[in-house]
């Protein structure tokens, strides 16, 4: 069992930055594969970004590819979201993930239903 805690979200103006963070309980965090996904008003939880156990390999959504960073750090037990150039179309409660179901380190996975483990969310708003 892990427990899931988000943090870094607020309200942001169109073009600016946010880094959310995870982090995650138990000591055995360097077996999950890690991912972040988002649920705006009336929509579909969609996946935005995933990192395998090790942190050697990353997946992004389209809508996000080359604004948003995903990083771990298995010493601290977190993962962390960078997130630049927002735009209103961001605006979603975002909560992290944890997948226990794959062995290799360097596996990873933006299905919803292969993560077992969800957070409660934070909120990020941004304004145009």
């Amino acid at each position: 069992q892990v427990q899931l805690v988000e943090s870094g979200g607020g309200v942001v103006q169109a073009g600016g930055s946010l880094r959310l963070s995870c982090a995650a309980s138990g000591r055995t965090f360097n077996s999950y594969v890690m991912g972040w996904f988002r649920q705006a008003p009336g929509k579909e939880r969609e996946f935005v970004a995933a990192i395998s156990r090790s942190g050697g390999n990353t997946m992004y959504a389209d809508s996000v590819k080359g604004r948003f960073t995903i990083s771990r750090d298995n010493t601290k037990n977190s993962v962390y979201l960078e997130m630049n150039s927002l735009k209103p179309e961001d605006t979603a409660v975002y909560s992290c993930a944890a997948s226990k179901q794959f062995f290799f380190s360097t596996a990873l996975t933006n299905d919803e239903d292969r993560y077992d483990y969800w957070g409660q969310g934070t909120q990020v708003t941004v304004s145009s």
